[in-house]
């Protein structure tokens, strides 16, 4: 007879703090680092609370249908706002809180961890977020 079945873990929460004004930068360092450490840039899904992030406002001035076909073909680091109601997800999300208040923050963490595979990185004004209960119970990692 099967034991019990263990809800899955769901994503790992790492935080990458910086303040509001860095938080973008910080983020971009993160692809980086995920990109030179061998993660394919189609695993990659970079998604912003506030401000949206340059590199989706330059793809978006190609059209929406442009822009939304990039995420079909998952082949490059797609950027979103984190309002979007599209459903979608990638295996390393990157959230980027530029400015978000701490109620907000964490309504951010939530609806990222919906699109988040494996891993979530967390960059900005992340210091109420620690110890969260984000996961099936897990704490969020500073």
């Amino acid at each position: 007879m099967p034991g019990p079945r263990r809800a899955p873990a769901g994503p790992t929460v790492q935080l990458l703090p910086s303040t509001p004004a860095a938080a973008l930068d910080r983020a971009d360092e993160a692809v980086d680092q995920l990109l030179e450490s061998g993660r394919d840039p189609g695993d990659i899904l970079v998604l912003t609370a506030s401000t949206p992030h340059p590199w989706h406002q330059h793809e978006l001035s190609f059209g929406e249908q442009h822009y939304w076909a990039q995420l079909a073909e998952g082949t490059d680091v797609f950027y979103a706002d984190l309002a979007t109601s599209r459903s979608f997800r990638r295996e390393v999300v990157v959230l980027v809180l530029d400015g978000a208040s701490a109620a907000r923050a964490t309504q951010a963490l939530q609806k990222a961890l919906t699109h988040a595979g494996a891993l979530l990185l967390v960059c900005g004004a992340t210091a109420g977020l620690a110890g969260h209960q984000a996961v099936g119970g897990q704490s969020v990692r500073a």
